[in-house]
């Protein structure tokens, strides 16, 4: 099968196509024929070799975690799933390929396209997960750094479903946008730390950072000079300065529950993914570099 590998650690040049065995499903995996894999920051992090100590990517490598495809082979044990059922979820050992194998899936209801569908398993379950580690809940507000990013526009939403108010920075340009999911934006850069009292001049009970562009200070800043109810996904700062990184780490089951709700979410119109640039498999390279550039208008996906 055709598949985008690369074999040594660094820039965007290190992926090529590369015709690879097929893998084939074990006890409790199901092969999935790829249709679309989402790209995520986390995949550049592991190209460059900054992940080795979080978890060993052994070489050469398949990359991607997300994936949407048909069911085409079972493994032993395997249930509720049957060749030719259209599911998304978490990849093991690669999405940019013709095939990947997976443990955690869901079903994609038939209302999603591809697209939507791989946009739901990362931003959902790291949207979820990190709320529930803030604690937010109606009535509170909650800054969201990255409000227009994959991760950060679901984060939103979900804020906003709870009950909470939302202020979300974003550059100008994604402001309607931000306003479209039910936050307040607000620029970042010099002088976040006066707009966001402007808007807030209770003060804000806590923040979410997606980004990873530096605003853990001003985050600090505004919870009053304590790090207490600010976690981060992204900024690698986060333990110089005694912020909570979260990086995951739930069960499957629980992974499995939350994508499938999540997925019924956004097949009734309640929470909406913006699909960014498509990228054919042997355009992967180039996707990577728009999502490491950090400019990304939407989710970025591989479509095959």
């Amino acid at each position: 099968m055709q598949a985008i590998v690369f074999d040594e650690f660094g820039g965007p040049d290190v992926l090529h196509l590369k015709e690879i065995d097929e893998p084939h499903a074990g006890p409790g995996e199901v092969r999935v024929a790829v249709r679309v894999a989402g790209v995520n920051p986390v995949d550049f992090k592991v190209r460059h070799g900054w992940m080795e100590q979080a978890f060993h990517t052994p070489l050469p490598a398949v990359p991607g975690t997300e994936v949407a495809g048909v069911v085409d082979e079972t493994g032993e044990g395997v249930t509720g799933f049957a060749v030719g059922d259209e599911v998304v979820g978490w990849a093991k050992g690669g999405s940019y390929a013709q095939h990947a194998l997976t443990g955690v899936i869901a079903h994609k209801p038939a209302a999603l396209s591809w697209e939507q569908a791989v946009g739901i398993p990362v931003a959902g379950e790291t949207s979820a997960r990190v709320l529930d580690l803030l604690d937010v809940k109606e009535g509170e507000t909650l800054l969201v750094h990255g409000a227009a990013g994959a991760v950060g526009s679901v984060a939103v939403q979900l804020a906003v479903a709870r009950g909470a108010t939302v202020i979300g920075t974003a550059s100008e340009r994604n402001h309607d946008f931000v306003r479209s999911l039910g936050a307040t934006p607000v620029t970042y850069g010099d002088g976040l730390v006066e707009r966001v009292r402007a808007l807030a001049p209770q003060g804000v009970d806590a923040v979410l950072d997606t980004a990873g562009k530096g605003a853990l200070p001003d985050s600090i800043e505004l919870r009053g000079g304590t790090t207490d109810r600010v976690v981060t996904i992204a900024d690698m700062a986060a333990g110089d300065l005694g912020v909570t990184f979260s990086s995951g780490g739930i069960p499957p089951e629980k992974q499995r529950a939350g994508l499938a709700e999540h997925l019924t979410l956004a097949a009734d119109g309640a929470l909406h993914v913006r699909i960014g640039e498509r990228y054919a498999l042997a355009d992967a390279a180039k996707a990577q570099a728009e999502s490491e550039a950090g400019h990304a208008a939407g989710k970025l996906v591989i479509t095959l």
